[in-house]
């Protein structure tokens, strides 16, 4: 049995890297390339260690017990990373989006990680409308349920923050004092624009009503096969109007989905259908 893993902590063979993929992909759609073993085996370690287990093929068989650990399997696995106003060309196309369309309107930021992104968005938000108090709903969900904690507290380092304007860290951020110094907290008006849930896109029941006026779903599907995103790709359509607006990462491309979406610009699209 061909070793991944010779000569480190555990034994880890092609047989566990394939089972943790087909686990994986049962339990959230995300498809894990054959290069991803070392990362694979970084992240599972630290449960294995947490759990006091001396394998993988031990570890996975304690996994298919206790489904209390799925969520923990699942968020090791998961990469968040994130930044406030990552892709910056989206969001004056947002704003120019909620100018064209005043008033009540639904946003979904379908992959929240931490936070930055749907706090962005509702940054984006207050300043179209020179307030915190709006008619936009701002929906921001995750598979991983720490990260998820981690955007609801709006908690982040100052660093975190270093590229935004004077204005935006003053009026968006209090900044931390003693011993919570060198961190900013997002300013409790800004945190209550946003609402947080956990979503799984693969699942049946997303329980986000309709109409979603503008969807954010950025470097995302890039982890799902082209059946599984065309299958979540239709779901999200369809719950949008047709002047919607769908945001999608610099790594994604649907030319193969001509059917759903036409190309507004650079990453943006609106449907092809109104909403059924």
């Amino acid at each position: 049995m061909e070793q991944l893993a010779s000569g480190k902590e555990f034994r880890f063979s092609q047989q566990d890297f394939n089972k943790v993929r087909k686990i994986l992909y049962e339990k959230a759609g995300i498809h894990l390339a054959d290069s991803k073993d070392s990362m694979v085996y970084s992240r599972l370690a630290r449960r294995l260690r947490a759990l006091k287990i001396n394998s993988f093929t031990d570890y996975l068989l304690y996994l298919k017990k206790n489904d209390s650990e799925e969520q923990l399997f699942i968020n090791s696995l998961t990469t968040n990373l994130t930044s406030f106003f990552r892709e910056q060309h989206h969001f004056p196309i947002l704003q120019q989006y909620l100018h064209a369309h005043p008033g009540k309107l639904r946003i979904w930021c379908a992959a929240s990680s931490t936070g930055e992104e749907p706090y962005s968005i509702a940054m984006t938000v207050a300043d179209a409308y020179n307030s915190f108090n709006t008619p936009v709903e701002i929906i921001a969900s995750d598979i991983d349920s720490t990260v998820l904690q981690q955007a609801s507290d709006g908690i982040y380092s100052v660093n975190g923050i270093k590229d935004l304007t004077n204005d935006q860290r003053k009026t968006f951020f209090h900044r931390g004092v003693g011993r919570n110094e060198g961190k900013v907290k997002v300013v409790p008006e800004l945190r209550n624009m946003v609402v947080f849930q956990q979503i799984n896109l693969t699942h049946r029941q997303w329980n986000i009503d309709a109409p979603v006026d503008v969807l954010f779903c950025r470097n995302v599907m890039i982890y799902f096969d082209k059946k599984t995103q065309i299958e979540i790709l239709t779901r999200m359509i369809d719950l949008m109007p047709i002047d919607g607006l769908y945001v999608a990462g610099h790594s994604e491309n649907f030319s193969n989905a001509g059917h759903l979406v036409s190309p507004l610009g650079k990453t943006v699209y609106k449907p092809v259908k109104a909403r059924r």
